[in-house]
């Protein structure tokens, strides 16, 4: 079983903002495939600095408005 990172996301939210963009098209604008945006979208998978930073100028919006961070605590940053 894969352990869910503290990373959270509004990805699906924000594609669904902009046309209702699909995962593969976000993927192929990022580049990456399909599964990959699957998966960070799940929480099941931290991308990259790089990554998030391109999800983030694809979707138009600041980094912090698609990605948050909570420790094991709950608290954030």
């Amino acid at each position: 079983m894969v352990k869910p990172t503290g990373i959270t996301n509004r990805i699906r939210v924000l594609r669904f903002e902009r046309g209702e963009m699909t995962q593969a098209e976000l993927a192929e604008r990022v580049g990456v495939t399909r599964q990959t945006v699957i998966a960070i979208e799940k929480g099941r998978y931290s991308p990259s600095l790089e990554t998030a930073f391109r999800i983030a100028q694809v979707l138009a919006v600041p980094l912090e408005q698609v990605f948050q961070y909570t420790d094991e605590e709950g608290a954030t940053p």
